[in-house]
């Protein structure tokens, strides 16, 4: 079988503007027709862990502001894209380097005018000492109404920040000072984003009656060590936080 990704050389304006800014677009990365398939896919983890359709439509709780799961089945789309060579080229190539799928994860958002995330940093969980990488598809069309990607470009040039628990209590961190200035990212399927684990972003709320449908691929460079809950995890491709290979059957206390 061909590669998921429709493209897997980057050029050397397309890295230095990542280094830059601290993202880059990959417009059409993989095919509309693709995209469709995984998001027939992540609504199928919705299903097989117990998640119901009505609460997609309509938030209901503090879970519904984003619903992430790493499962994913043997053979499918995500899987092809998950264990994609070519994705993990682009990766490869951002960073500088040889890289290790660190987590993959589904990105739900229900409707019905919840789900605002705050802005944040994916280094204020897992604390990365080298490059990280978030590689974020839209699997439906992404708009400031449902809730689009939103990126404070160069941020990543700070550091990791200071950050709190999220005034919603729900486990998720949030820096102590917004930024003033970012950028809304209105993508269709298909199309993808690459960030760093430093660059600070965060999404609106889901006003429209339809679930906001997204899929990431975290990734390390080879010699990232982490520390984890204050803990040092050391180097993570001999130590990978998470079980990334695809399930047999969904498992609600899995994630």
């Amino acid at each position: 079988m061909s590669d998921i990704v429709r493209y897997t050389t980057l050029t050397a304006n397309e890295i230095n503007y990542y280094n830059t800014y601290g993202y880059l677009m990959l417009p059409g990365l993989i095919s509309q027709e693709v995209a469709r398939s995984l998001a027939d896919n992540v609504l199928e983890v919705m299903d097989g862990l117990g998640v119901a359709r009505e609460s997609l439509q309509a938030a209901t709780s503090s879970k519904d502001k984003l619903r992430q799961s790493k499962q994913y089945l043997a053979d499918t789309s995500l899987d092809h894209l998950v264990n994609s060579a070519g994705l993990n080229s682009i990766a490869s190539q951002l960073m500088g380097g040889a890289s290790t799928i660190y987590l993959p994860f589904t990105a739900v958002k229900s409707g019905g005018g919840g789900g605002k995330f705050h802005f944040h940093q994916d280094n204020q969980y897992t604390r990365f000492d080298g490059p990280g990488i978030n590689i974020w598809f839209a699997l439906v069309e992404m708009t400031p109404d449902n809730g689009c990607l939103q990126i404070a470009p160069k941020t990543h040039l700070e550091g990791t920040m200071e950050s709190v628990e999220s005034e919603d209590k729900d486990g998720h961190r949030t820096v102590t000072v917004e930024p003033e200035q970012f950028l809304p990212l209105r993508m269709m399927p298909g199309d993808a984003v690459a960030f760093t684990r430093l660059t600070l972003h965060g999404s609106g709320a889901n006003s429209t009656n339809m679930p906001r449908l997204g899929y990431a691929v975290q990734y390390h460079r080879d010699d990232v060590s982490a520390t984890r809950n204050g803990e040092s995890v050391g180097l993570l491709k001999d130590n990978p936080v998470y079980d990334v290979g695809p399930v047999t059957a969904f498992d609600s206390n899995g994630d």
